[in-house]
């Protein structure tokens, strides 16, 4: 006997507390590591807009980078001086949007209506715009670097095609290589 417990009931006490204390340090253990590989190892997810009717709003100055905005209705809406880097533009109705002075650098335009759509200043390197439709765009000081554009929209852009990047500091007309 024990501290007037038997010795085999004393035993079991300090084998029950051992294991609380064992398993209370293994929980707090796996959550310290479950925190951790999730801010670790997670990827960071971009916004979806994909189909969403976004006419007039206002994303201006912001950084959305990577967001898909696959089909939306962006019309009238102003992303002026948005980081665009890597954004999906697919089909998307950019028609009298602005996108001045944003970085549009590897977005995909491919059949997006950019229609009347004001892109002075805009970087578009390397961008895709394959069946993209530019009428009336403001392409005044745009980097069309490397974008990929149809032959008939890229005449039609060096018509009106003038000024210079003031980020790249490249000419609208060359970057377009207009003749």
């Amino acid at each position: 006997m024990i501290d007037g417990l038997p010795l085999a009931q004393n035993r079991m006490n300090s084998t029950t507390v051992l294991y609380k204390r064992i398993l209370r340090s293994v929980l707090c253990l796996l959550a310290v590591l479950v925190s951790v590989s999730s801010w670790v190892t997670s990827p960071a997810f971009a916004l979806d807009y994909n189909r969403e009717n976004l006419l007039g709003r206002d994303f201006s100055g912001q950084v959305l980078t990577d967001a898909s905005f696959t089909k939306a209705n962006l019309r009238n809406s102003n992303l002026s001086h948005s980081d665009l880097t890597g954004v999906s533009f697919f089909a998307a109705n950019l028609e009298s949007a602005n996108l001045e002075g944003a970085n549009l650098t590897n977005a995909t335009l491919d059949a997006a209506r950019i229609i009347k759509t004001n892109l002075t200043n805009a970087v578009l390197t390397g961008a895709f715009a394959a069946n993209a439709k530019f009428d009336g765009a403001i392409i005044d000081g745009a980097d069309f670097t490397d974008v990929l554009l149809r032959q008939d929209e890229q005449d039609k852009l060096c018509k009106v095609a003038q000024g210079t990047n003031p980020t790249t500091g490249k000419e609208t007309r060359e970057t377009l290589m207009c003749r």
